[in-house]
């Protein structure tokens, strides 16, 4: 499932940033919700990534949907399941590699750094 930016021509994971006191799987059930109107429930952890460009930690969680339903909301224009061979160009690379890691390795936790730019920099925002 990849959700439209509303503010970018770009298609993603849902997710997000920790508050304060959060855990990351927390976090994550948190994000999906107000990003695309479900409920989720982690299933495992799938990696942990070191963006050490950004100083940035990325956790990568396979879950499943318990409840609510999909909808669109101020962060999301459109949201949509793609087949791993369909997914849109207008993604971060770094994206597709988790996508494709959490669908390829389903008995351990990968730990992997992803360095170069985010797939935002040098996009224009939409008004």
């Amino acid at each position: 499932m990849l959700c439209h930016r509303k503010d970018y021509d770009l298609w993603n994971l849902p997710g997000g940033g920790l508050e304060d006191g959060e855990a990351p799987w927390e976090c994550v059930v948190r994000e999906v919700k107000e990003e695309v109107g479900v409920i989720v429930k982690v299933d495992r952890l799938a990696g942990i990534y070191h963006k050490p460009d950004k100083n940035l930690t990325v956790f990568s969680f396979v879950c499943s949907i318990v409840g609510g339903h999909l909808k669109t909301t101020n962060e999301a224009d459109e949201i949509k399941y793609f087949h791993i061979n369909e997914i849109p160009k207008n993604i971060s690379q770094k994206q597709v590699e988790r996508i494709k890691d959490a669908l390829e390795t389903t008995d351990k936790t990968l730990l992997k750094t992803q360095i170069g730019p985010s797939s935002i920099e040098g996009l224009t925002r939409k008004i």
